[in-house]
This record gives structure tokens, C-alpha cells and sequence, in this order.
């Protein structure tokens, strides 16, 4: 028999996979983050059943990095998480990392980890949709999944795995509240499928050449971070935000325009203004579907391709990385 030589680590996040509720009929009214990814982890491997046959060489640890509701993701937490993941990613043993995490903004944590953490291994995220005491909780076959698919990456790349999905995060989305394949990566597609422990990866996807563009050494400390917002374009959108958020202190703004990036003539004059004030300005679309094709028409730069949330995670590191070069 050979040995396990290689490890797997999973670290844990909280959310809605560690989540609780009163009830194991109550899949919506739950507290996120109340079990430990070692209880998590227990959950997978129960009395009758055995590890999928891809972590037949590997072993498993894992660590309690944080233990919160995404929805109050921080970048303390994203610094300290990717921190976590370069001192793993490090070790000749470790061959890939788990991430337990809430679906809320595991798409932002996703895209965040493909730009700082440096490695030539993998990254794989994984959540639910219910409770860990639902009666029919999805996280622990996620996680199994992701297990195996951590198992067998070979390179780098970060990944999202749920509801038997998996998909780039590049591309990936949340783009439903509450059914269990609540994810999508649009046009591009689904990077493959999972079912019975059996991946089956799609012939048509193409993995995107990930350029990290900061290294996580240069990172400040979460309290010196730009202040980013997103503001989006729809009927009569008022541009007096915009001058109160420049007057604040702003650094950058993405703008979730309508179509293919379209800003009403009012919110154009007053990001102009804001970049005479040296503010930044991206953008994006609000359509889940496509990205920005950038013409004659677009006064700012819309050239990154990504969904709002994650032009506004590039345009932080962006904006951090010119700041380090002065």
C-alpha cells in the first residue's frame, strides 16, 4: 500500500456550511458559523461512509482561520486567509487547499485569493446552501467534492465546487438566494461536473491564464486599504452620491452600468469629475451575463472583463500596487 506522503489542508471560514438552526427541517432561519471545520470534516467521513477513492494517497488537516457569516467578510480576514494559504502552499507536502466558506462572497474571496497567493497549486472553495443540521444539509457532499477535485488538480488555479459544479473564479457568480445550485459562470460555462466521487471535466472550457497582480508580502494593512465602492446605473440615478462619496474621501468607484456599460449622461459628468480629483474609475455591467465590450462610447476603463464585486477587488490591488510603487 502506498504511503500518504501528501496532504490536503482545509481551512475553515464559517458560513452557511458551518451554520446551525433550531430545527432540522429549517433550511433558511439558521445561524451561520457555529461548528468547527474539524466537526465539518467529521460530518463527511460519518459511520458509513468512506473517503472518495482520489484521497486514497493523502492525508488531511486542517485549521480554524476564521469562523464568521460571509456577509461580514473583511479584508483583516482576506489578508490573514491568504496568509494561511501561502504558509501551506509552501510545504513540499501540501499539495492543494480546501476552503470552507459562506456563499454570500465566496465569489470576492475567490477572485481575491487567484491575485495574492502565489503558488503552482491549487485553491478550492466549497459552501452550502442549508445548515449542517438540516436534514438534508449540502455541505458535507460540497465538501467531499471538493475534496476530490483538490485531489486531482494538477497547477495552479482557484475553484468554486458546489451542487456537483465546478467553476473558475474568474467567472463564477451567486446568482440565486436560496436553491442548492445557486452559483453560474455565464457564457464561459462550468469548468466541469462532479457526481459520484466520478469528475468529468468539460471539453469546451478553456482555463484562463491568471496573472496574480500583487504579491501578498506587499499587501497593507487592512485599515490603510482604499475605500472602493460600487454605484450603478439605472433610471434617473442621481450623480449627488457620487460628489458626496469624492467629497468623503473615495479612491475609486466601479460603476455597475446598464447594458454593455452604459452610464446616464447626469452620472457621467460627476465621474468625470471625480477623476479630475484623482479618484479611479472602472466599468463594469449589471447584466450577470457577458462582459463589457469596450467601444468609442466608454469614457473610463472598461477593459477588466469581471462582474462589479470583482472589478472592485481588482481596482483595490490595483490602486494598492501603484501606491507601493511610488
Amino acid at each position: 500500500m502506498q504511503a500518504k506522503n501528501q496532504k490536503i489542508v482545509v481551512l475553515g471560514t464559517g458560513g452557511t456550511i458551518a451554520g446551525e438552526s433550531q430545527s432540522a427541517n429549517e433550511g433558511l432561519r439558521y445561524k451561520a458559523a457555529q461548528r468547527s471545520i474539524s466537526d465539518i470534516l467529521s460530518s463527511v467521513s460519518g459511520a458509513h461512509a468512506q473517503w472518495p477513492a482520489a484521497l486514497d494517497n493523502f492525508q488531511l488537516a486542517s485549521e480554524q482561520v476564521a469562523q464568521m457569516d460571509s456577509k461580514d467578510m473583511d479584508f483583516g480576514t482576506w489578508i490573514h486567509l491568504a496568509n494561511r494559504c501561502e504558509h501551506w502552499l509552501t510545504k513540499d507536502e501540501v499539495a492543494a487547499i480546501v476552503i470552507t466558506h459562506g456563499t454570500d462572497t465566496i465569489e470576492e474571496t475567490a477572485y481575491f485569493l487567484s491575485q495574492v497567493v502565489h503558488s503552482a497549486k491549487p485553491i478550492v472553495l466549497t459552501c452550502a446552501m442549508r445548515p449542517a443540521n438540516f436534514k438534508d444539509a449540502d455541505g458535507p457532499q460540497n465538501l467531499r467534492d471538493a475534496l476530490s477535485v483538490a485531489a486531482s488538480l494538477r497547477g495552479s488555479g482557484t475553484w468554486l465546487v458546489a451542487a456537483g459544479e465546478i467553476h473558475h473564479s474568474q467567472f463564477v457568480q451567486k446568482v440565486h438566494p436560496t436553491r442548492l445550485n445557486a452559483f453560474d459562470s455565464g457564457e464561459t460555462g462550468l469548468a466541469g461536473r462532479i457526481q459520484s466521487d466520478h469528475i468529468e471535466w468539460q471539453e469546451t472550457f478553456v482555463s484562463p491564464s491568471i496573472k496574480p497582480s500583487m504579491a501578498l508580502r506587499q499587501l497593507p494593512d487592512a485599515a490603510q486599504w482604499p475605500w472602493v465602492e460600487i454605484v450603478m446605473n439605472h433610471v434617473n440615478a442621481s450623480p449627488l452620491h457620487i460628489d458626496a462619496l469624492v467629497h468623503a474621501g473615495v479612491k475609486g468607484l466601479v460603476v455597475a452600468g446598464t447594458g454593455n456599460g452604459s452610464i446616464n449622461s447626469k452620472l457621467k459628468e460627476s465621474l468625470l469629475r471625480a477623476q479630475v480629483s484623482e479618484v479611479e474609475v472602472r466599468v463594469s455591467t449589471r447584466c450577470n451575463q457577458g462582459a463589457v465590450i469596450p467601444n468609442e462610447n466608454h469614457q473610463f476603463d472598461a477593459t477588466g472583463g469581471l462582474s462589479p464585486v470583482k472589478t472592485r477587488v481588482a481596482l483595490l490591488l490595483d490602486i494598492m500596487s501603484k501606491q507601493q510603487s511610488h
